[in-house]
């Protein structure tokens, strides 16, 4: 599938591979017109933008939801921290200038809805119905079941739950994602559809 893309992905900061990317873009406009899609775990946008050019073909709207000051491993020392994204100043990790800016970049401002705040207090009184969840947030267990138990229920039927950087071997990667993928299809509400590179893709019964 040809993307047409407004701006060099590689630019962007970011840890989705391009099949993962693809496939995102794939689902999303593919459930689009039926409601609007979440993203849980924004970064600097890289899917957002995916997730967003989606959308925009259809009218719809993307949620990005994350609180910008980095899951655990982007903090100072940790494996994934990158100094270009730490404000000294304010000596904290932020990656919302760059998220902006490059929304903006993407000509996305009237697709993209940033949600500047944690799973459990954008959910707290969340009703709209969700034709697509994109969980990719912080990876400790208990943020990653703080993601799943905060937005799977609001997904419609036949809608989408993406999940990503699931490793089912634990020398392969973190084991969060990959729990929550099992507790998701042990649920019996989600049925698997897909499974590229390291993105998981399920379907609302």
């Amino acid at each position: 599938m040809t993307i047409a893309l407004p701006l060099d992905m590689t630019d962007i900061k970011g840890f989705l591979a391009d099949d993962e990317a693809e496939a995102l873009y794939r689902y999303a406009l593919s459930v689009a017109e039926r409601g609007a899609v979440l993203e849980v775990g924004s970064y600097c946008g890289k899917s957002t933008i995916y997730l967003g050019l989606a959308c925009q073909q259809k009218q719809g709207v993307v949620y990005a939801v994350d609180h910008h000051i980095g899951s655990e491993e982007h903090q100072l020392g940790e494996m994934f921290h990158d100094p270009e994204l730490y404000d000294t100043s304010e000596a904290r990790f932020d990656t919302f200038n760059a998220f902006r800016r490059n929304i903006r970049r993407a000509r996305l401002e009237d697709t993209v809805v940033p949600l500047v705040a944690t799973s459990e207090v954008s959910a707290r009184h969340w009703q709209t119905p969700l034709a697509m969840v994109f969980i990719d947030g912080g990876h400790s267990l208990d943020a990653a079941l703080c993601d799943y138990r905060c937005w799977a229920t609001h997904i419609m039927k036949g809608g989408i739950l993406a999940i990503h950087d699931l490793f089912p071997a634990p020398e392969e990667g973190g084991q969060a994602p990959y729990a929550i993928y099992k507790l998701a299809l042990a649920s019996g509400l989600f049925e698997e559809i897909a499974r590229v590179n390291t993105l998981g893709l399920l379907r609302r019964l």
